[in-house]
């Protein structure tokens, strides 16, 4: 074979191989960043209130108001591919201690406009600027709970604007390439030994066609960087059955940040404490907020 056959013939498998790489980016990302819409019903006496974001997407939230108001104020966030709707079970718990209470649809989620989700890349500053709208309506403190992709968010946005007095995060990621890969790893149902290499594949696919076709950097979505540099009380929430978001993740958030506790809740599943364990949730997150 001649060395211009060789040199073609590699250059077409480079080529080949360059192209499968991107398709596997694209695939991956038209999955995860695109999640079906769930609107839902609004709970009894909700107004319906909305927020320009930095990007100038439109989000919408609930308002809930309490029949004795503390002066303070909950915002209460979704996990992936969930809605305000998933998160209006926690609002009485808030509105009898005399929280008022909002719910926001995530970017990308139920009502909100967006054209993709983020991963706490643009959610942050969302969740920043309904910090504001907060405050803007005369709330005197701010506290925030948040669920899985909505705890990340949470922990995020405290470390650019420390607008909370405190926050609880329930099932957080603390790096999102990591939670990513470990996702894929069980998509695949392979041994790990060729699983690991193929997930590192596709998520670093996913990640460079994001940040080639949207300008969208999720190499920097890190909870674990973040809280290590936000003074913000976090009480961290994670159930030992969760196979979704392992709680080796929250366990490396609380060691990254000793100050923040760490609540293990045996036999709770992704998101579940409330459900295992509901009077000793409330009670410890209804007295995190009173300490703060």
């Amino acid at each position: 074979m001649s060395r211009k056959v060789i040199f073609i013939t590699t250059i077409g498998a480079l080529t080949g191989g360059f192209l499968c790489f991107l398709l596997i980016g694209a695939l991956f990302t038209g999955a995860t960043l695109h999640v079906p819409r769930n609107v839902g019903s609004p709970p009894p006496d909700a107004a319906v209130v909305s927020m320009v974001a930095r990007d100038a997407a439109r989000l919408s939230g609930w308002w809930l108001q309490p029949g004795n108001p503390n002066g303070n104020c909950v915002v209460v966030l979704h996990g992936i591919g969930d809605s305000r709707s998933g998160s209006k079970g926690f609002a009485p718990m808030f509105l009898r201690e005399g929280y008022r209470v909002l719910l926001p649809d995530s970017r990308a989620h139920g009502a909100s406009e967006g054209g993709f989700v983020t991963y706490g890349v643009l959610e942050k500053y969302d969740v920043a600027e309904w910090a504001k709208w907060m405050k803007q309506t005369g709330c005197r403190n701010l506290y925030g709970l948040g669920e899985s992709l909505g705890a990340s968010t949470l922990i995020l946005a405290a470390s650019i604007q420390p607008e909370f007095s405190a926050i609880v995060a329930e099932c957080p990621y603390a790096d999102l390439r990591e939670i990513a890969e470990y996702r894929v790893r069980q998509l695949l149902r392979m041994p790990s030994l060729f699983a690991a290499p193929a997930a590192k594949m596709v998520v670093s696919s996913g990640m460079l066609y994001a940040r080639w076709m949207d300008g969208l950097d999720l190499r920097q979505v890190s909870p674990l960087h973040a809280i290590e540099n936000t003074a913000t009380p976090i009480l961290l929430i994670h159930g030992l059955k969760d196979t979704n978001t392992p709680p080796a993740h929250s366990e490396k958030l609380a060691r990254a940040n000793p100050r923040n506790p760490l609540w293990l809740v045996p036999n709770a599943v992704h998101t579940g404490a409330a459900s295992v364990e509901p009077d000793e949730f409330r009670r410890r997150v209804l007295a995190w907020f009173s300490q703060h």
